[in-house]
């Protein structure tokens, strides 16, 4: 049965985050603080730690645990203890993890999605696939944007790592092998310290407890992103899903065994994952979707439209007419005003958000079948309103 919060007839009504202590924002900061590294505030009330660690669990939503709590008891006692925040704005990884790596809401580190236009003097601007930092949707080859736009000029706010690593803190960062070096990784995960590659997610418990009992001060990250595949892939609440939260409950159980003394680890997600079922929309197959249109950013759930010189009233009209109920579509300058992407969006980021965005509504998905074959492909959508998309726990270990 759909979850009727889902379905509220205005984003209004499910509430657009304030981005202090609501969102993920303020889990990387307050973590800092609880190490005593200047310059954060402890937002979420962490208290003072010898050692502190984050394990991302890529697409575990609040509103999923809570369903499915049978599968978790682990997470699910956690739970009971713990708190719910907001994923923030688009709630995707691309977005949610710069928020974590920097500790600022989206519209002021610049992942402003999935995929989202660079600035440059073209007609067509390029669209850039932040996970992947290649050019994205591109019929060529695969097309690594790292030396055109680096990392570190596309975000040069500073993250939560440099500024701990500059107070003393070891570092440790358990990630893939391919996220070590990657452009996504340089842009916000960067700092000193160490990044150790992990081969599967049973190379997590130990690494992470190891780096967690270390005899200084420690901040440790961990990712998991084995839940969010499957989920894409099979559903999130399909068996495979099933199976694979379980595994994660009990990971989390061995990490729950083995916290050492004076340590702190704070479970989190990125963000929630719905079903979309058969709920399509082809925007490469509507004429008056595409009239006037330039390039299309994004992702299923969340499009950025970049319109023609002088189009964006019309395509905004047509778009809303369109879609009708299956979206909120609001322009560019309303969706600053409200504070979708946090309350500053300085001007060098605003050219990444569309004339027109287009936030899908209930389980409805905006997709193009050509440009992204595999991503229109998948059964797991997450990036709008919902609070299946938006809600993610916040679960916090300490030792006995």
């Amino acid at each position: 049965m759909d979850n009727p919060r889902t379905h509220s007839t205005t984003y209004q009504e499910i509430g657009v985050p304030a981005y202090r202590s609501d969102t993920l924002s303020a889990v990387t900061p307050s973590l800092a603080a609880a190490l005593g590294v200047p310059g954060h505030d402890d937002q979420l009330g962490v208290g003072p730690a010898r050692a502190a660690a984050f394990l991302l669990v890529d697409g575990l939503g609040a509103e999923l645990l809570a369903r499915h709590f049978e599968k978790a008891p682990t997470l699910t006692e956690l739970a009971r203890r713990g708190s719910v925040l907001r994923a923030g704005f688009p709630a995707t990884t691309a977005s949610s993890l710069a928020s974590l790596g920097t500790g600022l809401p989206s519209g002021e580190h610049g992942i402003v999605g999935y995929s989202f236009a660079l600035d440059g003097t073209e007609d067509v601007p390029p669209v850039m696939n932040a996970l992947g930092w290649c050019a994205h949707a591109s019929p060529k080859e695969f097309t690594d944007l790292r030396k055109d736009f680096p990392p570190e000029s596309i975000q040069p706010q500073g993250t939560v790592f440099e500024s701990a690593a500059a107070d003393g803190v070891e570092v440790v960062r358990l990630v893939p092998d391919f996220h070590i070096g990657s452009g996504m990784s340089r842009a916000v995960l960067r700092g000193p310290g160490h990044f150790r590659a992990t081969a599967g997610p049973e190379e997590l418990v130990p690494g992470m407890l190891e780096a967690l009992g270390g005899p200084g001060r420690t901040f440790v990250y961990g990712y998991h992103r084995d839940l969010d595949t499957i989920g894409h892939m099979h559903g999130p609440g399909s068996e495979p899903w099933l199976e694979e939260l379980g595994r994660v409950d009990a990971l989390v159980a061995d990490l729950a065994s083995g916290m050492p003394p004076g340590a702190v680890l704070a479970v989190v997600a990125d963000h929630g994952m719905i079903d979309t079922g058969d709920h399509r929309v082809d925007l490469e197959h509507d004429p008056d979707l595409l009239r006037g249109v330039r390039v299309l950013g994004g992702e299923s759930r969340v499009r950025h439209v970049h319109t023609e010189p002088g189009a964006a009233s019309d395509v905004l009209a047509a778009w809303r007419e369109v879609l009708g109920e299956r979206a909120w579509v609001v322009e560019r300058d309303r969706a600053v005003a409200e504070g979708w992407y946090g309350p500053h969006v300085p001007d060098r980021i605003r050219g990444r958000l569309g004339d027109v965005i287009a936030a899908a509504r209930r389980t409805w998905t905006l997709l193009r079948p050509q440009k992204e074959p595999l991503e229109s492909s998948m059964i797991g959508h997450h990036g709008s309103w919902t609070e299946e998309e938006q809600l993610v726990p916040l679960l916090f270990l300490r030792p006995e």
